[in-house]
């Protein structure tokens, strides 16, 4: 029905700290997180405009809270379409920690 479907494929970028989804090898979004210990902060999401209404930004974070799973760490989500994804998707409920000033905090240091 869609073609991103076969063309899309989502990694782990870790030395930029986020999770892209490309399209045919061009980025076509991104999910970025610091990580806060055991925790993996997500604060920012974005799909460039070419792209949108695919639903690319869905399964680009479907895909990287499953990562965060897999890799033993806990998901905390500042970022707003990140925590509406969870609101939705009760499946990552027992791995998600509420956003609390200290994380805010730490997180604006981190950001500078």
């Amino acid at each position: 029905m869609s073609q991103h479907s076969a063309a899309s494929t989502v990694e782990r970028a870790d030395s930029r700290n986020r999770y892209e989804i490309l399209v045919d090898g061009k980025r076509a979004g991104l999910t970025a997180y610091r990580d806060r210990g055991e925790q993996r902060v997500f604060f920012h999401t974005e799909v460039d405009d070419a792209f949108a209404g695919q639903g690319l930004a869905s399964r680009l974070v479907q895909e990287a809270l499953t990562d965060v799973r897999a890799s033993g760490k806990r998901i905390v989500p500042v970022c707003p379409y990140v925590a509406k994804f969870l609101k939705k998707h009760d499946e990552f409920a027992d791995i998600t920690d509420p956003v609390t000033p200290d994380v805010l905090q730490w997180l604006q240091t981190e950001l500078g």
